[in-house]
């Protein structure tokens, strides 16, 4: 152990290798606090080269190693299972290049968050894609392993939509590096695509070259009450078919927003209370209250046309992670489904959660059929609740993760959303990129 420190300690200096338990500890912990691990040490590069001699370091000895972005994972995909693995922070790899207006790209290092990446774009005239509540915290390294949505997914996609190219190391500490952004090249199996959504499993990304945007600013933000989740997933379809742009179809419910109110002292969005709420930002620059007021869906709503008033708004739905937390400690379930189907599972699963003597509070990214089910009241341990709900969201044509990952907390159920098929191709690919499977063992696969 002396000499791996000693070793590492030469690489990145050794003020970034962490040993002390108290310092640690909030690296070896998950957001959700559910998932929590030990590590022989957490190591903090300042360079693609830096992680390529760690990873070197660490395949020479046999030591697995775990990448680690902002943190803010609710799977336990980026905390260690055990005291065997270095964990690898990539927070200090935060090269951000100056934006090519030309071709409407940026290449940004690993550990630059959402947020400093959009605020970069937005300064030279352009969007970043994605857009999530933990932008102020989660990186574009961590985003990219995940393959994480978010709220402006209906528009511009995934993230694996805005990649264009990644440089990463790979198990044996090689690295590839194709950042060029040339938006018309076949040449071969396209790896970043395949790095996407892999959870640290097949490399770890220390840079990509994203694709921005034109910014689409929005023209309104509507708040409307409504009797169930059917009414929503109908409103929305209305109003995708009634104007032409729409950034964001949010939805959420009464449960949640008494968690909201209750942790931020929030006033009531609406006079009065409903079982259900959608939110949409539509984009454009036409006026089209006037034509949204004669949806027969809508019969009490709240519509904001400035920054503030938007913001406010939007402060119902973004504030949910952040209100179920401070209620305790949540089995966070990230599920999707044909939207038609959404009304079935969601009546069931009031069902099923009730068998656990639980609560759920339940929102999401309605117009892609994507819900977050936050199950509070069993113990973090027990996992029988979430197998539980996971099946139902299979049972009803859908997949067990829609943006979160598969992380440690689902690998045991991968089949539900996988066939033998699949899982086995999935496999002979790690076993082709990482023999020895020393990147982020029991991540994505069970052992």
């Amino acid at each position: 152990m002396e000499d791996l420190l000693a070793e590492l300690g030469a690489i990145v200096g050794s003020d970034h290798v962490l040993t002390d338990p108290d310092v640690t500890d909030g690296y070896t912990t998950d957001w959700t606090r559910r998932f929590r691990g030990q590590a022989r040490c957490v190591i903090r590069p300042g360079s693609t080269d830096e992680v390529a001699a760690v990873v070197r370091a660490c395949a020479r000895r046999d030591i697995p190693v775990v990448p680690q972005g902002g943190n803010t994972g609710l799977v336990g995909g980026g905390v260690p299972a055990d005291e065997k693995s270095v964990l690898i922070s990539l927070r200090r790899l935060r090269r951000l290049d100056p934006v090519d207006t030309l071709a409407s790209q940026v290449t940004a290092g690993a550990g630059v968050t959402i947020a400093a990446l959009r605020a970069h774009a937005a300064a030279a005239g352009l969007t970043y894609g994605v857009d999530l509540a933990a932008r102020d915290s989660a990186t574009v390294g961590g985003t990219i392993a995940t393959n994480a949505g978010g709220i402006q997914t209906i528009r511009y996609g995934h993230t694996r939509a805005q990649l264009l190219g990644v440089e990463a190391v790979l198990a044996d500490g090689s690295v590839i590096s194709r950042l060029g952004g040339i938006a018309s090249d076949n040449t071969g199996y396209e790896l970043a695509q395949l790095l996407a959504g892999s959870e640290g499993t097949l490399g770890i990304v220390t840079a990509a070259r994203l694709r921005l945007h034109r910014p689409e600013p929005v023209q309104l933000t509507l708040l409307a009450g409504l009797p169930s989740i059917e009414t929503a997933a109908a409103l929305q379809a209305e109003v995708r078919a009634l104007v032409p742009g729409i950034r964001a179809a949010e939805y959420f419910e009464a449960a949640g927003l008494a968690l909201v109110r209750a942790h931020t002292g929030l006033p009531a969005p609406l006079a009065a209370a409903y079982p259900a709420y959608l939110l949409v930002d539509i984009t454009g620059s036409e006026d089209f209250s006037e034509r949204l007021s004669e949806l027969p869906l809508i019969t009490d709503a709240s519509v904001a046309m400035d920054g503030p008033a938007r913001a406010a708004l939007w402060a119902y739905r973004e504030r949910h992670t952040e209100s179920i937390s401070a209620a305790g400690i949540p089995h966070k379930l990230d599920v999707a489904m044909p939207v038609s189907r959404l009304a079935g599972f969601r009546a069931e699963l009031s069902e099923v959660v009730a068998r656990f003597d639980a609560r759920a509070i339940v929102f999401g990214h309605i117009a892609a059929g994507n819900l977050h089910v936050n199950v509070l009241g069993p113990s973090p341990e027990d996992d029988a609740v979430d197998d539980a709900v996971l099946a139902l969201a299979a049972a009803h044509g859908g997949t067990i993760s829609a943006e979160h990952g598969i992380g440690r907390a689902k690998a045991a159920v991968l089949h539900l959303s996988r066939t033998p098929a699949e899982i086995a191709a999935m496999r002979a690919i790690k076993s082709g990129l990482d023999p020895a499977g020393l990147l982020n063992p029991g991540v994505l696969f069970a052992r």
